[in-house]
């Protein structure tokens, strides 16, 4: 088993702390992604994984066994880092093998091993070619075979799509998927790029300024982030000042009962803030009739803006004469300015920021 426990773990860089107290547990055979801005500590994170940087205070427990000092080359744990760091003097087949070489593994096994590596990662055709013959994406797959080849425990991936173009960087993104279930390792996967991160991981932790600030399924976070900087890093958002009246949360033209809301915190306070996603509105023609469904919110607006985004559309809406909401639909769903429609509002899609 590979669960990696990180307790209470601290860095500082000049007395400037750069990790606070990160409490993190991933699970054995569980790829998780460190998601958040530039700056934010997760490169150090994964460093103080591998070994690459001392830890000041905490611990790093691997299969339940602290690893803090344990030297980098025993601890079963590779780093793979945006650029490739492929040995320039070595063909892909020998970048592949050189960790086996440097455990002693027999040239025949590690002969079998590169060869399974080479297919899986779709480069059997290379193994004689030299580093400065391979594209961005074939480089990295290499580094991603030389990292597989000696059986880590735990696999980290800092940014390694970073230098490839979109449609390689979603190819890649792909084939991580594929190798970490092939493989059945620990892996954690760092990026500042949400869509990424929402394609690769079974879990995200979100870090800003050297904590983590939440740690759940891609879906809750989008759906109940726990404030305001989760809640913009997954995407635009609609917010609302609603204050608690008689068992109702009223935001304007909105009046929620606090028995629709699919969740609400357990010390509610006179006054919090509602959170809407732009794609969780529905549009309706204002002469459409709709099903008796309690459950369902419906308010009167006018489209006052509209963009095209390609395959979906940003409409601007005014509601009541009130207040504007934002809300995104599909590209085939067009409504004209100025036309009077129907807001769809399920209270299920509304959170609460604390």
């Amino acid at each position: 088993m590979s669960k990696l426990v990180l307790e209470n773990l601290s860095k500082n860089f000049a007395d400037k702390p750069v990790l606070k107290e990160i409490n993190l547990s991933i699970n054995s055979g569980e790829l998780l992604a460190l998601l958040g801005p530039s700056g934010c500590g997760k490169t150090t994170t994964l460093k103080l994984i591998a070994g690459l940087l001392a830890v000041d205070e905490g611990d790093i427990l691997l299969a339940g066994n602290s690893i803090i000092d344990v030297p980098t080359e025993k601890r079963e744990v590779v780093l793979v880092f945006q650029d490739y760091l492929l040995f320039p003097h070595l063909n892909v087949a020998d970048n592949i093998a050189f960790g086996l070489k440097m455990k002693g593994v027999a040239k025949d096994s590690r002969k079998k091993r590169v060869t399974e590596l080479l297919d899986l990662v779709n480069l059997s055709a290379y193994q004689n070619f030299w580093p400065n013959q391979l594209s961005g994406g074939q480089a990295q797959r290499v580094a991603l075979a030389r990292a597989l080849a000696v059986n880590p425990k735990v696999l980290l991936l800092d940014e390694p799509f970073s230098n490839l173009d979109a449609n390689l960087r979603k190819e890649m993104q792909g084939l991580v998927r594929q190798l970490h279930e092939k493989e059945e390792m620990t892996t954690i996967f760092v990026t500042h790029d949400r869509q990424e991160a929402i394609a690769i991981a079974d879990r995200i932790a979100v870090m800003k300024e050297g904590r983590i600030v939440q740690v759940a399924k891609a879906e809750e976070l989008y759906k109940k982030p726990n404030n305001k900087f989760v809640a913009d890093f997954f995407g635009r958002t609609n917010y609302l000042s609603a204050q608690l009246q008689e068992g109702f949360l009223v935001a304007k033209a909105i009046k929620i009962p606090l028995t629709k809301l699919n969740c609400y915190p357990d010390n509610l306070e006179d006054e919090v803030e509602l959170l809407i996603r732009p794609e969780l509105i529905k549009l309706k023609d204002k002469d459409e009739k709709l099903n008796n469904d309690q459950q369902q919110m419906i308010l009167a607006g006018k489209i006052l803006d509209r963009k095209f985004l390609g395959e979906k559309i940003r409409y601007s809406l005014l509601i009541e004469d009130n207040f504007s909401l934002e809300v995104v639909t599909l590209a085939d769903e067009m409504f004209e300015l100025d036309t009077e429609i129907k807001a769809v509002i399920d209270p299920a899609n509304i959170s609460l920021l604390s």
